[in-house]
């Protein structure tokens, strides 16, 4: 392999994973202390500490006071799975899948649920299915940015406001980086664990008045394990939307939550957190229009993602090789990094096309990125053939 100098400079923060992800800058255990370790999560200063989250997450991101929030268990999986068993059934249903998490989706609701009337809108990674497609008389499930792919829906535009039926929007990598349109979202779910740098294993879900009054009015066909039980005689238990949850949750994650709350509004709230995302994004965007070894996966600019910034290798020694030892060479390259401890965790994912995948969620530094930069350069010149 060719040798070439090594950058001077170096990301103070090396942690660039696309989940878990970065926790936010100045982050160390002290943030933990105050944490109700011991307590019950049923005990009055517990729940006061859950409600918490709640009540701060609405604020930050402006969810209407006609919405509930509810922390559940298992992770984004388990809120999005949650709703595709409780509400899925009276109406048709659209799922779109541009990557491996709504494809995951499609599974659970075609191989596992095995609704007859479920379409698939399928577009390869990289891209959008043709949005003006959709049929809003149907449920709709789709992701609002591909974690996998680096592909996001522009915007809410393409959403009927007049639709009969719900949408289930898998959000857990753009909540807190871009602008959610909650007039136009029935069903959200999200986890702690990306754009706020919080811990694993808990989910967020949002539903919109219409949401719950699908829940009321629609009794599912299969059986309903107790962790997805979200209604009880046909109403919606209340309780789980005010800190009373369904299982017992980790009060050490939820003080992190809390904390990662109150970053977020010491850097401007909602706001301040998508111009840090946008900003990292833009960092990248300049530098790959630089080069002509690399460019993005997502085909357009107005659907990359700010958050999970993947990109391809374009450079014609790359693009000569097999896949398999396309793969083999996108590793050397993120193990080169690895070694050098200049970046953790960049490799693209396991199911997409051999590249990188940069976190640029808000907890992430813009000058670590401008650091890292240099550093692909290297180990892409490293790796080339000589």
């Amino acid at each position: 392999m060719p040798q070439s100098p090594k950058p001077s400079a170096r990301p103070a923060r090396t942690h660039f994973s696309s989940g878990p992800c970065a926790k936010r800058p100045g982050w160390t255990l002290d943030a933990l202390k105050g944490a109700l370790v011991g307590r019950s999560h049923r005990a009055k200063p517990a729940k006061a500490r859950i409600k918490a989250v709640i009540d701060r997450t609405r604020s930050i991101l402006g969810v209407p006071a006609d919405y509930r929030i509810a922390i559940v268990p298992a992770s984004d999986t388990g809120a999005v799975e949650m709703m595709l068993w409780h509400a899925l059934g009276p109406r048709p249903v659209d799922m779109l899948a541009w990557e491996s998490f709504g494809e995951g989706w499609v599974t659970d609701v075609v191989k596992q649920l095995k609704l007859k009337d479920a379409r698939v809108l399928k577009a390869p990674y990289g891209q959008l299915p043709d949005l003006s497609q959709v049929n809003f008389d149907h449920d709709v499930v789709f992701t609002w940015n591909g974690t996998t792919s680096g592909v996001r829906v522009p915007n809410g535009d393409w959403i009927k406001a007049d639709r009969q039926g719900l949408t289930f929007c898998d959000a857990t990598s753009a909540v807190f980086a871009m602008d959610m349109p909650w007039s136009k979202l029935d069903v959200t779910t999200y986890s702690w664990q990306k754009v706020l740098g919080g811990e694993a294993q808990h989910g967020m879900l949002i539903l919109s008045p219409r949401a719950v009054q699908r829940l009321e009015s629609y009794s599912p066909p299969w059986p309903m394990p107790k962790i997805f039980r979200l209604t009880k005689g046909g109403k919606l238990q209340e309780a789980i939307f005010e800190g009373d949850t369904i299982n017992t949750v980790s009060m050490l994650c939820v003080e992190d939550a809390v904390d990662g709350l109150i970053w977020a509004e010491s850097v401007g709230g909602l706001k301040g957190l998508i111009a840090r995302s946008e900003a990292n994004l833009k960092v990248i965007a300049d530098w790959v229009a630089q080069k002509n070894w690399v460019g993005f996966l997502a085909d357009k600019a107005e659907t990359r993602s700010c958050t999970s910034i993947c990109l391809k290798i374009t450079a014609d020694w790359f693009t000569a090789l097999t896949p398999e030892k396309q793969a083999e060479a996108a590793k050397a390259i993120t193990s080169l990094l690895e070694k050098e401890g200049v970046a953790l965790d960049i490799g693209a994912y396991r199911d997409a096309p051999p590249g990188l995948r940069i976190w640029g969620g808000a907890t992430v530094e813009k000058s670590d990125l401008e650091a890292l930069l240099p550093w692909l350069e290297w180990a892409h010149t490293e790796v080339q053939p000589a």
